[in-house]
This record gives structure tokens, C-alpha cells and sequence, in this order.
């Protein structure tokens, strides 16, 4: 193991998706900071698994890398387009929602563009000292470690597939897979006779749609099931959208922890329904195989939950149960996808550190709204979190719309000055109680039901 004593760095970055890219990004400019982020992976590649050719954003191409902290920065999408080309292209494309896969390869443009990227690099440990962080990393090349000392580290380590509990069993087996590893198992799946998804987010619709248009070449059919209530629309009015800013965000970390979960238990379908888009290209293509009453191989189940499941045979059986009518019943498939979505584990390389922060009821880590993790006892510098603080900051955390506000946020407290402009006002609504009724009431809370009879 070799030490790395030039310098201090100002702050280390650990993992590359779009957020930490994003501060990546916000800091290049800056000549008065020094910066390194790490990546275990050899490139950038942003859900390779789900990389359909006519799948799109959720959010408008302006939820890029930089725009929302920064459009004159030269890793905004648009000037992508103009370096590579494409600028008219897009201007006659004239759409908001921009190819899933041009995005990605957006963001492998900017991260070839930057000097503070280490990708094949994994890190290891994280150790708090006098000066800030000593961190080991390493090279997944010549398998060499070093130590790196910063003052600051950023945690951008994204998210695992989530395996329902009752399977968790099926790990490893060779007929369940996750959707984040869909586009690298689809001809498997399509050779075989049958294919159950479970799930009714965006990822498990589009992969029901991928599916439909291969079934009339393959024959098999398809199973779609969920426990939720349906498969549902997202919410995308204008107004539900607010909820996905910084004034949301300021009102939603003061609330108290049990009101913060109670509160989510209800936002589920601001940021995991499905696109109307892609409902009505699911239901057409259902319709145009029906003309005629043809049967249409597919079976679209919700309020069924999976409970269990087993190998048999060549294939699995699967057991659920009817939610509304608590009707046991049994579902035998080839092969089963799970469109189960994902979860923001606490890294390994931050094990040695654990006792030092504050962890909530749920034994969450606690999240201050500068994106800093509380901590038991003082520390020498900071460790901030990207995208990891859903339970504290609300259903914007994943959201790549907010993904530039958080980074400016955090470079500026990172260089010590407001280089990055983070306005306080940014939707028409208030979350609370508006500030001219602030105080407003001189009411007794004792008679609190009789004025409300009044």
C-alpha cells in the first residue's frame, strides 16, 4: 500500500453516477479547489440493464449535468450537442424528453472532458482523522492500494437492486433477474415460453412494452403482476411537480421523522408510476393483437402480492396472494423478472466509521439539510451524501432534476463561498402555512373544535 502525500485534497468523491458527476462538473471550473472522484466501474454507464433504444427521461433534457446551478456551464446537454454536432439535429427533433441513451452518452462525453475522474478505482475504506478523511483506494488494474487524505468526501454510490423478502432465496438463480440486468438477459428470456415481471413502475411497464413488441417472433407470454393498486399513471401535473424543488425540500426535512415516512407513504406515484406515454403504448398494442378476439398471450394482474416462490423443474412457481380478496393462488413461469426497484445501502468502505454518526428509529443515517451526515462526535471535515437521503430531504432525492441544486449547494459550502446562486423562492405554492398567516391565530387550542363548529 503506497500513501499519496503531495496534498491534501479538498475533497474526495466516491462513485460516479449523474450526481457525482454533476459536482464533478460544478467544480471544474473552480481553480481554487482540488477534487478526485473515484469509480470502480471502467466508464461511465448509467442503467445499462434498461438501455431500450426508444426509452426516454422522465424529467426535461434540462435536468442535466449543470443547467439547473449553471446554463452558461459547458457541460450543459445543450452545448454536448453543439460540440459533437447535433444541435440542429436536436432543434428539429423538437422534443423535451430526450433518448435514455443519448444521456448516457452525454455523460460520457462530460466525464472524457474532466481532469478529476479516476474510473477502475474502487474505495475501499474511509477513516475520519485530525486533518478530515483518510481514504484507501484501489486500483482494480495493477489491484494496488493508496491512501488519499481529503478534507471533505462525498458519497455518490447510487443504489442496489432490492429483492423482495420473500425471495431472497433466488439469488443466484438462473431463471430470476432484476431489471437493472434486463437488456443483458432479454434473448434468454425470449427464448423462453413464459416470463413473469413483477412490479408497475416506469422499468417494469417498459419492459412489459419491450416484451409485447419481440412476443408475435418468440411466442411466449407474459405475466404482470404487483401488489400496488394498479398500474398506474405518475403524477405529472404542474403543481404536483413543485414538490421536486428546494422549497420542498426545506419544508419537508423540518417535519418530524414519523411525519416525513407517513408523508412518503403517499408520494409513491410522484416518482414510480408509470408514463402515460408508456401506458397507452402498452394498452394499444394489446388492442390492435385483440382485433378479431384474438387471444393476446398476457395476463396483467395488480394487488397480488408475491410471497414466496420455488425452483421447479426448468422454470420457478411463484406463490401470491390477492391482496383484496386474500386469495392464495400460484403462478408457474420459465423465467421472472423483478422490477422491484432499488435501495440506497450504507457502503462497506465506511464500516470502520459507523458509530461515529447519527442513525434515526429506522437506523437510517441522519441527513442535516446541507447534505451533511450528522455525526456523534466533531469530525474534522465533512461527508455529504448524494442520493441518499430520500427519508430526510423527500422525493426529490433521486430525481436528476435536482441533481445540479444539490451539487451547488454542496460545492459552495465546499469552497467556502456562494459561487453557485441557490435562490429561496422557486415555486408559486407554499408547503405550510403561508407567511401571512404565520401567527395569525389567537385561538385557545382548548376550544379548537367549537370555533371549527362555528
Amino acid at each position: 500500500m503506497t500513501s499519496e502525500n503531495a496534498k491534501t485534497l479538498d475533497v474526495i468523491g466516491v462513485g460516479l453516477g449523474p450526481f457525482n458527476l454533476s459536482l464533478a462538473a460544478l467544480l471544474h471550473p473552480l481553480t481554487d479547489i482540488e477534487a478526485m472522484f473515484f469509480e470502480s466501474r471502467d466508464q461511465f454507464d448509467w442503467h445499462p440493464g434498461l438501455m431500450m433504444e426508444d426509452c426516454t427521461l422522465q424529467v426535461p433534457m434540462m435536468a442535466d449535468l449543470t443547467t439547473m446551478a449553471d446554463p452558461t456551464s459547458e457541460f450543459t446537454y445543450l452545448n454536448y450537442l453543439h460540440r459533437t454536432g447535433r444541435l440542429y439535429n436536436f432543434y428539429f427533433y423538437e422534443e423535451f424528453l430526450i433518448p435514455r441513451s443519448d444521456y448516457n452518452r452525454y455523460c460520457q462525453w462530460s466525464a472524457e472532458q474532466m481532469h478529476s475522474l479516476r474510473f477502475s478505482h474502487t474505495v475501499t475504506a474511509i477513516k475520519a482523522n485530525g486533518e478530515g478523511y483518510q481514504v484507501v483506494v484501489r486500483d482494480n488494474t495493477s489491484q494496488l492500494e493508496t491512501i488519499y487524505q481529503a478534507r471533505h468526501v462525498v458519497l455518490g454510490t447510487g443504489s442496489v437492486p432490492a429483492i423482495p423478502e420473500g425471495i431472497q432465496h433466488l439469488k443466484g438463480n438462473a431463471n430470476c433477474i432484476h431489471s437493472a440486468a434486463y437488456l443483458q438477459r432479454r434473448a434468454e428470456l425470449q427464448a423462453s415460453n413464459s416470463i413473469t415481471v413483477i412490479g408497475a413502475g416506469q422499468s417494469a411497464a417498459e419492459i412489459v412494452l419491450d416484451l409485447l413488441d419481440e412476443q408475435p417472433q418468440h411466442g411466449y407470454e407474459i405475466n404482470w403482476l404487483t401488489r400496488g393498486d394498479g398500474f398506474l399513471p405518475m403524477e405529472y401535473s404542474k403543481l404536483g411537480l413543485e414538490h421536486f424543488s428546494p422549497d420542498y425540500i426545506d419544508y419537508f426535512h423540518q417535519l418530524p421523522e414519523a411525519t416525513r415516512d407517513s408523508i412518503r407513504k403517499g408520494q409513491d406515484l410522484w416518482y414510480k408510476g408509470i408514463s402515460d406515454f408508456t401506458i397507452g403504448e402498452i394498452y394499444n398494442r394489446i388492442y390492435r393483437r385483440s382485433i378479431g378476439n384474438k387471444p393476446v398471450p398476457i395476463t396483467l394482474q395488480a394487488r397480488s402480492e408475491l410471497l414466496n416462490a420455488m425452483a421447479e423443474g426448468d422454470g420457478l412457481r411463484l406463490a401470491f396472494e390477492h391482496r383484496d380478496q386474500q386469495q392464495a393462488f400460484e403462478v408457474t413461469t420459465d423465467k421472472l423478472v423483478l422490477a422491484t426497484g432499488h435501495r440506497h445501502p450504507i457502503p462497506d468502505c465506511l464500516s470502520s466509521m459507523l458509530d461515529y454518526f447519527e442513525k434515526d428509529s429506522q437506523q437510517r443515517l441522519v441527513i442535516n439539510r446541507d447534505y451533511t451526515v450528522a455525526s456523534k462526535v466533531p469530525l474534522a471535515g465533512n461527508l455529504y451524501v448524494q442520493n441518499g437521503e430520500l427519508h430526510s430531504h423527500g422525493i426529490g432525492a433521486p430525481d436528476l432534476g435536482l441533481g445540479a441544486y444539490r451539487s451547488a449547494a454542496i460545492a459552495n459550502q465546499l469552497i467556502g463561498r456562494d459561487h453557485y446562486v441557490i435562490r429561496n423562492k422557486n415555486v408559486f405554492q407554499n408547503f405550510g402555512v403561508a407567511e401571512k398567516w404565520q401567527g395569525s391565530s389567537s385561538r385557545d387550542e382548548s376550544k379548537a373544535p367549537e370555533l371549527l363548529s362555528a
